[in-house]
């Protein structure tokens, strides 16, 4: 059941042009070009899901990123403006037995914070 603070959360239907780019540059830190380069490639043409906030936190053992985070802010700012957010980029690291969020986690920090139930579209590999 969403909490009473639950903002409705708009969404892009896909991830956005600059997304792939950042998500290249992060990747490019834990994995070779040639198996990035790949990955950019299924990312693109991967069909949105969904999964809860608080499940993709769990899955990627990261910490939350608090509300001063200058990032986070302007995404909260987004989403009390209700304007769209761009789906989250994920990949699976089996290796690890984790999730790498490529691109988005300042936005999944944002919507944590306003509900951690919501249910975010992400694209993953």
């Amino acid at each position: 059941m969403p909490s009473r603070r639950a903002k409705k959360i708009r969404w892009f239907p896909d991830a956005q042009a600059h997304d792939y780019p950042a998500a290249r540059s992060y990747l490019g830190l834990l994995f070779r070009d040639a198996e990035v380069a790949t990955i950019v490639k299924r990312l693109k043409v991967t069909r949105p899901t969904e999964f809860k906030a608080k499940d993709i936190f769990r899955a990627s053992r990261l910490s939350l990123l608090g509300v001063s985070n200058s990032h986070v802010a302007k995404d909260r700012i987004k989403i009390g403006a209700g304007e769209r957010l761009s789906p989250l980029l994920l990949v699976r690291d089996g290796r690890h037995g984790k999730v790498v969020i490529a691109d988005g986690y300042h936005r999944l920090c944002a919507v944590y914070t306003v509900d951690e139930d919501a249910w975010i579209p992400c694209k993953i590999v």
